[in-house]
């Protein structure tokens, strides 16, 4: 008998090493103001989306190494590594695999809008939908989810090309879904790149 297919969160995250993280917003707020958001983002995004009865959760580290290092992460979220390779090719990794048995959506770190209600949409989306986007204000996304079973090739080849920390993230995916793709789409929220967008959060909080 062939098992139920589940709902997965994946939950992608750096390990909150000093000057390794946020490093665009550093460029403008220092290394020690970086840091601190970041963790206070990971915390944020988690304590939001990791634990629910709807989907299960992964969080998925880099560097792969840190992935057992419990005292950075919840000891209640199991952890993994990210696979090898630039960024679109360790997402795509994460998605292929979590979707073989049930649909995927993965979430950066650093989205302290995020909130379950958006995760959960995400995934009833893909009830009637083979992929599902949270776009970003600044021309990316922050969430993306593929349907129970996508084919693992579409998944591998569906960040190609794509050109990240820019306007065109999304466009750019959007390039490489085949044709006759069913695309939903969850709220825009922002993530954190800038001093302008760390300013603008703190004043929503």
């Amino acid at each position: 008998m062939t098992s139920p297919a589940r709902r997965h969160l994946i939950v992608f995250a750096r390990a909150p090493r000093y000057g390794a993280v946020k490093t665009r917003l550093a460029a403008e707020v220092g290394a020690g103001a970086a840091w601190r958001a970041y963790r206070a983002m990971t915390a944020t995004t988690l304590k939001e989306v990791a634990e629910s009865p709807f989907w299960t959760t992964r969080l998925a580290v880099t560097p792969a190494a840190y992935a057992t290092r419990t005292r950075f992460w919840p000891n209640t979220i199991p952890q993994v590594p990210q696979a090898g390779g630039d960024l679109g090719r360790r997402m795509a990794h994460a998605l292929a695999a979590a979707s073989r048995d049930g649909a995927a959506v993965l979430v950066g770190s650093d989205i302290p809008d995020i909130r379950a209600a958006h995760v959960r949409g995400a995934l009833d989306m893909l009830r009637h939908r083979d992929l599902v986007f949270g776009p970003a204000t600044d021309g990316g996304f922050w969430l993306v989810g593929v349907r129970h079973r996508a084919p693992a090739a579409v998944v591998r080849r569906l960040f190609d090309g794509v050109r990240w920390s820019s306007a065109t993230a999304l466009a750019d995916t959007l390039r490489n879904l085949p044709r006759g793709w069913r695309v939903g789409y969850a709220a825009t929220l922002s993530d954190i790149d800038t001093a302008a967008d760390l300013a603008a959060w703190r004043d929503r909080a």
